[in-house]
């Protein structure tokens, strides 16, 4: 038999903890990049704050209809000749993921990176448009 430790709080936490804005870097407990997501009429564009990576550092996936982007942090090796007097800031991995419909053109999803900002085009898929049809009374 496996116990599992569960955590159970009520929906109103759980609302409040959804709501709450968090910082990256900052000691909230979580340390994911805040989001913005935009949307126009051919698509969504989805802006990923983290700053201080490299284009390579970031997996992003679309499976089963989930956009999952990810970072894991490398071990650094540690050196006994640099010695640091403060640390303010440090980068850790994060994880964040997204529920992706299928008006979502997967196909044609795009990513850049630049200035610290990872971003995604998630382009709508052309609807299916019904032309209006006449039909002639015999």
């Amino acid at each position: 038999m496996t116990l599992a430790k569960h955590n159970y709080r009520n929906f109103n936490d759980l609302f409040e903890e959804f709501l709450r804005p968090t910082t990256w870097g900052r000691e909230t407990g979580l340390t994911v990049p805040p989001v913005n997501i935009h949307e126009n009429t051919d698509a969504y564009h989805l802006e990923l704050v983290a700053p201080g990576l490299n284009k390579e550092d970031f997996k992003v996936n679309l499976e089963k209809g989930l956009l999952t982007i990810s970072y894991e942090a490398k071990a650094q090796a540690e050196n006994k000749e640099y010695k640091t007097h403060r640390k303010e800031f440090s980068v850790s991995g994060f994880k964040r993921s997204f529920s992706v419909d299928d008006k979502i053109d997967a196909d044609g999803i795009q990513a850049k990176y630049e200035n610290g900002v990872l971003k995604l085009l998630l382009p709508k898929k052309e609807e299916v448009k019904v032309q209006p049809k006449a039909i002639t009374i015999q």
